[in-house]
């Protein structure tokens, strides 16, 4: 299983040729006489005189003011166009992958009612914006070739009330990536938590306040809802402290099994895994479901509609899943 990760030169143009600019006679000859008689020519009135006069330029300096005139408004409507596409761009997908997976393109305003942080306990809102390591490591989990390590980070400023203390959050993602039914449950891979003293880690899961995940170099605030994410750019799996104290609508108050979830999905997008859909009517929703915003394909797919990667992935076809914390659900838990 993989995991995910010019300013044009302006070329000069060809240079004039040597030689004497062109310019129209001084003296220009003068006019035949009429046919209807002989005779001196007429005097040429001023509008004649200044055209004999300049020649060829009379007629181009009109049509290259114009032409200016054009190429400058649509320069002008050209420039604030790929200006805003640029501003837009740059918070989206790159080209490493997601930068924040549950970020859509432009804020819009949805209506999502199981969307919505549901009532609970207190958390903290706002923590320093720096991640402790917390100690600890394990052997590796899982029988695949391929070994992904991660440590686990708590933000500063976070109550440990709130969550109850570090080592019960390591514990919980320990766990959660140690069981069968998890990412090793397919036989791919093997996962190793390690610590500050070890390597740097493949993906960090960090529990992470509310308003720190909002900074525009974390997960962003697009989607007007509480929500985690997986930072490619700083390899962070990204853990919203107050969705892991009030956990989200459609798992109602089964907070193991919302957290699990929440573990699951987001390491998920660390090993490479994009979002997906309620494949059947009644069925466990995919552990890659946006299943934090609900299990209803058509509310997921209102967050979709222009993220680049991720609008094909929910149709709004009307089916509805049942959550689930698992991506190989039907294995055994490890004894």
């Amino acid at each position: 299983m993989s995991r995910p990760r010019q300013p044009a030169r302006r070329s000069s143009g060809p240079q004039g040729e040597a030689g004497e600019p062109l310019r129209a006679s001084w003296r220009p000859a003068p006019r035949e006489a009429s046919a209807a008689g002989g005779g001196p020519p007429k005097k040429p009135n001023g509008w004649r005189r200044f055209a004999g006069t300049y020649g060829w330029r009379v007629y181009a300096l009109p049509i290259l003011l114009v032409v200016t005139v054009l190429v400058g408004v649509d320069t002008a409507t050209t420039g604030d166009e790929s200006g805003q596409q640029s501003a837009e761009s740059s918070v989206g997908p790159q080209a490493e992958g997601p930068q924040a997976t549950e970020r859509r393109g432009k804020p819009a305003n949805l209506n999502i009612p199981t969307a919505e942080l549901p009532d609970g306990a207190p958390y903290t809102s706002a923590g320093n914006g720096t991640w402790r390591i917390v100690p600890g490591t394990s052997e590796p989990v899982g029988k695949g070739s391929e070994e992904f390590t991660y440590t686990v980070e708590i933000e500063d400023g976070l109550n440990e009330a709130d969550y109850g203390g570090d080592e019960a959050f390591a514990q919980m993602v320990d766990g959660t990536l140690a069981n069968e039914k998890s990412w090793i449950g397919d036989g791919s891979i093997k996962l190793r938590r390690v610590d500050a003293s070890g390597p740097d880690p493949d993906f960090r899961v960090s529990l992470t306040s509310h308003e720190t995940t909002k900074r525009a170099d974390v997960c962003g605030f697009s989607i007007p809802y509480p929500t985690s994410c997986w930072r490619s750019s700083s390899e962070r799996v990204v853990i919203n402290h107050a969705r892991w104290v009030r956990g989200a609508e459609a798992f109602g108050s089964d907070m193991l099994l919302y957290r699990q979830y929440a573990i699951n999905h987001e390491v998920g997008h660390a090993l490479g895994n994009n979002h997906e859909g309620c494949k059947a009517e009644g069925d466990l929703a995919p552990v890659m479901m946006q299943q934090t915003f609900g299990v209803a394909n058509d509310y997921v797919a209102k967050l979709n509609t222009d993220d680049p990667i991720n609008r094909q992935a929910v149709p709004k076809d009307g089916k509805t899943c049942r959550p689930n914390a698992w991506p190989v659900p039907g294995s055994r838990p490890s004894s």
